[in-house]
């Protein structure tokens, strides 16, 4: 007998061995258990979460010779052929292949016909979207009013694309990506009855790169169980995926913590020599660094059998959370600057540089420096091997200039309505929030949803206009992002819904207008009320 791959034999034949998708699970044999039988289903989601299976088991549970149930026998000729994908009445499409209005009618046509075989005729279209418009129309009728004996199991990977006609005829379940942790119990089970010998941290590194995909992790599974020879041990998982050691990354962040450049050098060699992605490096790097930041503020939630409890947590405990948060930025900032970079190799020396220029020295300086300054956000330390003058002005206390002014004590409300602005200059201004205003430079803050106003001149109307109001030259620069306080415009909105709705309450409480409402059978009309200024 030819060899059969793990996705295949594998593949769910009932509810109770379909993995990770119980919400799905629990609506279908709730609605089987109470013959509540809706004539369409829509199976949305990523490829290989499930949902040809799900069809599969459902078609086998409206089809199964001991009756409609959740549990189908898979014993009886129903079950066993639709399983081995003959059953006469289980009509599979691909709707990619199968595009066209005249195949859709002909699909159609035998529709009306009873089932050969089985209780119902189940008709599963994979890839739905892909139907074109003349296609959908010609099923609208049939998909809505079907006969009784007739079920439709549609699937999509993408049901933006479906018109919203086809979608309100049928029940939309969406399938989640599985969670790495399920995929790497599945697989387990799955090398334990096959008696094949495994690692979990090869596994775990097999669900990640699943990427929420139980298919796509059973393929992985066959082809690493073909790399080692009929093992699955971490060592040759991380070749054959081309995985950087986690060791080579824990080594990276304690050579960090003691400062050693030279150090950080040599692991930088050791991963050139074994020839492995800078890019993925740094990946892994910052998926690192998220377990550290997660066990230093939810510690409880690392695991007690983690294989890398005992250096996560000293690391989680030697480093402060704040530098763990830089060097996460920088890690993916270095990353996706490595396109730019002479070579891969330079831009990810230059990314281990980076994080150990803005190290900390050890967490004792940084609750040192929190405590003679309990006012001020805590900072990272900078490291000791910088001089005082190369060390960057936040690792230096320092009081701001008398000339500075800061957004508190300055109303940029009344500013505004002091600058003879018009037009979209004004709008500008008035949908800002003033971050800073210094001797010579202003920082305001513009929402996304309203960068479109600096289109040109506005901002030089502004930064002339500001000129002008202080008699000194001004450097205006706007930052894209949400303001922390209200806008002039937000308040001006504010305060005019407000009258309006003032308006209104004093309209439903006039005694004449209650009288002609009551008299009259008469209504009022919101759009006619406006407050009087």
């Amino acid at each position: 007998m030819s060899y059969q791959v793990l996705a295949r034999k594998w593949r769910p034949r009932n509810f109770s061995t379909l993995v990770g998708q119980e919400h799905v699970v629990r609506a279908l044999t709730h609605a089987l258990s109470q013959q509540r039988l809706h004539h369409a289903y829509l199976f949305t989601g990523t490829r290989g979460v499930g949902k040809t299976t799900l069809a599969r088991i459902l078609a086998k549970s409206l089809n199964c010779e001991t009756g409609i149930t959740p549990t189908p026998c898979g014993r009886c000729s129903a079950c066993l052929e639709i399983d081995a994908g003959r059953f006469v009445d289980l009509l599979e499409v691909d709707a990619a292949t199968n595009t066209r209005v005249d195949e859709m009618r002909q699909l159609l046509e035998n529709a009306v016909y009873a089932p050969t075989r089985g209780r119902f005729k189940v008709y599963v279209i994979d890839e739905v979207h892909m139907l074109s418009t003349s296609a959908f129309n010609a099923m609208l009728k049939t998909l809505e009013e079907p006969p009784e004996h007739v079920k439709f199991i549609l699937a999509t990977t993408d049901p933006q694309k479906i018109p919203v006609t086809v979608l309100s005829r049928c029940l939309q379940f969406n399938l989640k990506q599985m969670p790495a942790l399920a995929i790497s119990s599945h697989l387990a089970q799955i090398l334990q009855a096959e008696g094949i010998p495994f690692e979990a941290s090869a596994l775990a590194l097999l669900a990640r790169s699943a990427a929420g995909s139980m298919r796509d992790a059973l393929s992985l599974l066959d082809q690493a169980i073909a790399h080692g020879a009929g093992n699955v041990d971490e060592a040759q998982v991380r070749a054959m995926l081309g995985n950087v050691d986690q060791d080579y990354l824990f080594s990276i962040l304690e050579v960090l913590r003691e400062g050693d450049a030279s150090g950080l050098m040599q692991q930088a060699s050791l991963l050139a020599v074994r020839s492995l992605s800078f890019a993925g490096a740094l990946q892994e790097l910052a998926a690192l660094l998220t377990r550290i930041q997660i066990v230093q503020c939810a510690p409880t939630t690392l695991d007690e059998d983690d294989p890398d409890r005992l250096r996560l947590l000293a690391l989680a405990e030697q480093l402060s959370p704040e530098y763990v948060q830089l060097a996460y930025q920088i890690v993916n900032v270095g990353r996706a600057e490595l396109a730019l970079a002479p070579d891969e190799y330079a831009g990810f020396v230059m990314t281990l540089l980076r994080l150990h220029v803005f190290r900390p020295r050890s967490v004792s300086d940084v609750v040192a420096a929190a405590r003679a300054n309990p006012s001020a956000p805590p900072r990272p330390a900078v490291s000791a091997s910088l001089s005082a003058r190369e060390r960057p002005e936040t690792d230096v206390p320092r009081t701001p200039p008398q000339s500075a002014v800061s957004h508190a004590a300055t109303d940029w409300h009344a500013l505004v309505g002091e600058l003879p602005l018009s037009g979209l200059a004004r709008e500008l201004a008035l949908n800002c929030e003033l971050r800073e205003l210094g001797e010579g430079h202003c920082l305001l803050r513009l929402s996304n949803s309203a960068a479109h106003l600096q289109m040109k001149p506005s901002p030089e109307k502004l930064q002339q206009a500001l000129s002008n109001h202080f008699a000194r030259p001004i450097v205006l620069k706007i930052e894209l992002g949400a303001p922390s306080a209200e806008t002039p415009a937000a308040t001006a909105g504010r305060q005019r819904q407000e009258r309006q709705e003032s308006a209104e309450l004093a309209i439903e409480k006039d005694f004449f207008v209650r009288d002609a409402i009551a008299t009259l059978d008469a209504t009022i009309v919101d759009s006619s009320i406006k407050p009087i200024d």
